[in-house]
């Protein structure tokens, strides 16, 4: 009995401790939330704060990304006004100074961040940039000499096998260009495409960010989502022709495929002097589907 009634005593002390404990907690969470509510009423109400909000000139609303179907088309990021850090910068400057406002880069609701299992078939379409892919089976050191003679970046798809035999040319063009896994020996084998791409980002000392098709295809767009790769299915494959096509079809955002040929090759120095001409700046994929404000 003695026991148990000691027992009972060290219970209820504890218990006590443990309350008190709790109290103590919610007191200082209390006075936390208090504290932290009356600073951001007081600093809501700070005339310069007021003048920073209706300062609207920095705003610019985010463009969501476009879905067709299983297409997207790139969007937008937003732009809006960093209160705090603009409101601490004045404090510090003791008035309202609309040099000091800073911003920051608002996502679009709707991105193709995370829709991987989408086919990206355009870039922004309110900016003047287009890309150009090739799909390289054998060295093309001719096309390449005409585009680094103008210094244009593509985005050159690759086949696993072509990246085994090729190694030295592709650290020797990795700054002038994108390199991304087209397969593997023309398959797409999940355990083969990863060692390929693996492989493909420690040459280029790069991560891959793309997957390539000409038509739809569940199978390519499946290991892909899996991967976190976007798919990309351009806007026209042009097989001859380059000229002629390109200027019927050149605009905002278009993403073309070039076959490498004797016929496109003719063509793609006077192709690449009339996008230019036409006030269009070519990229690489990267840069085309990128969200962010320029």
């Amino acid at each position: 009995m003695k026991m148990n009634f000691f027992s009972y005593i060290n219970i209820g002390e504890i218990m006590e401790k443990i309350k008190k404990y709790i109290i103590t907690i919610l007191l200082t969470v209390f006075s936390f939330y208090y504290i932290n509510h009356r600073m951001i009423t007081i600093r809501n109400n700070d005339p310069i704060m007021k003048q920073i909000k209706m300062n609207k000139s920095y705003e610019i609303k985010s463009i969501n990304a476009t879905i067709i179907g299983n297409s997207i088309i790139t969007g937008e990021n937003g732009r809006t006004i960093d209160y705090n850090k603009s409101y601490n910068n004045m404090k510090k400057y003791g008035a309202y100074n609309e040099t000091l406002i800073e911003t920051k880069e608002v996502s679009p609701t709707i991105s193709i961040t995370n829709n991987y299992d989408k086919y990206i078939i355009k870039g922004k379409p309110n900016k003047r940039k287009i890309s150009l892919i090739l799909i390289m089976k054998d060295k093309k050191e001719n096309y390449l000499s005409i585009l680094n003679k103008k210094n244009i970046p593509v985005t050159i798809f690759i086949d696993g096998t072509f990246l085994e035999n090729n190694i030295s040319f592709i650290k020797k063009e990795k700054n002038n260009h994108e390199f991304e896994l087209l397969n593997y020996n023309n398959e797409y084998n999940e355990k083969f495409f990863k060692i390929s791409l693996y492989y493909l980002e420690t040459i280029t000392n790069k991560k891959c960010k793309f997957c390539y098709t000409e038509i739809d295809n569940e199978e390519i767009l499946s290991l892909c989502n899996k991967l976190k790769l976007h798919t990309i299915k351009p806007s026209i494959v042009i097989k001859n022709n380059l000229y002629k096509n390109i200027k019927q079809n050149l605009s905002n955002g278009e993403i073309f495929t070039i076959e490498e040929n004797s016929y496109n090759e003719k063509e793609l120095s006077t192709t690449l002097d009339y996008i230019i001409q036409k006030g269009y700046k070519i990229v690489t994929l990267e840069n085309l589907l990128k969200e962010s404000l320029e």
